[in-house]
């Protein structure tokens, strides 16, 4: 009985672990967001249900459009070039374990520079005052403020891709540490070569790493309107005008309706992402 007793202890143990997080979570994040989502289903002033009246509001609203084509364009093109970067980058440090540790630390550098840094240094580079106009203007070539034409948005892309591509890497590398030689050398006495052992070996392997990076990369796209934001102000250029942008703005107005309305739709769109993400992976692993 004793034994028994000691044992019901030990695995219910992790729970007294693990609640300290659960109530954090709970409190600071699902309480607020269950108000967020009864909110949008009334009248923030007088509280009267007004069904999805709010939802329709926003999907016909011509500045929730443009942020979130301009964020669905964002994460189309910076996801898949992070990875494929990021992955060309470990392979190459992989094979060059003497060299990895330089390489992984300068890589690293940018998650540790501080945004206002970053914002200087756009300001000091795009500006109309910047390095890159005073170039073009020595060229003979009209110097102009790049943050207030589409090319900002291509910075915007350049910033994200710099900054995490480290971050990246190092999962890359952690993927690639755990798939035992034994296999590789097992496919050259078969006479595989690099490619067939990078399609048939790596990349089956790598799949869980790639479900990771692809959710935290994807994740951490939404955090690019601290830089943005610092260097463009409330309004930036139409092609940067992105969700996080959108939301601020109404947050300022103290327009809730549309806010909650808006932020229930984005939150159930990323969730809905991250299940079939998982869902795509665990059919790979399956197969």
């Amino acid at each position: 009985m004793l034994g028994s007793k000691r044992s019901g202890r030990r695995k219910w143990t992790w729970f007294w672990f693990v609640l300290p997080s659960l109530l954090g979570v709970a409190w600071f994040v699902l309480l607020p967001f269950t108000d967020v989502v009864r909110r949008s289903f009334s009248q923030t002033m007088n509280g009267v249900f007004v069904g999805l009246q709010n939802y329709d509001t926003v999907l016909h609203n011509g500045a929730f459009l443009q942020a979130g084509g301009n964020t669905v364009r964002f994460v189309l093109i910076c996801i898949p070039a992070l990875i494929v970067l990021s992955l060309l980058v470990a392979l190459a440090l992989y094979g060059h374990p003497q060299q990895a540790g330089v390489f992984k630390t300068t890589f690293l550098i940018p998650m540790a520079i501080p945004v206002a840094s970053v914002v200087l240094l756009w300001k000091v580079l795009f500006h109309q005052n910047g390095l890159l106009s005073a170039f073009l203007d020595g060229l003979g070539l009209q110097g102009m403020d790049w943050m207030k034409t589409g090319f900002s948005f291509w910075v915007l892309v350049v910033s994200y891709i710099w900054k995490n591509l480290g971050y990246d890497m190092i999962l890359w590398l952690a993927g690639l540490s755990g798939i035992s030689p034994s296999l590789y050398e097992a496919a050259a006495v078969d006479g595989a070569g690099k490619l067939k052992c990078f399609t048939a070996i790596t990349l089956p392997n790598l799949l869980p790493t790639l479900y990771t990076i692809t959710v935290l990369s994807f994740l951490n796209s939404f955090k690019v309107f601290r830089e943005a934001y610092l260097v463009a102000g409330d309004y930036p250029h139409s092609s940067m005008y992105l969700l996080q942008h959108l939301f601020n703005n109404w947050f300022a107005d103290l327009d809730m309706d549309k806010l909650c309305a808006a932020a229930v739709l984005v939150g159930l769109i990323i969730f809905g992402l991250i299940l079939l993400l998982r869902r795509a992976w665990e059919g790979e692993g399956e197969l």
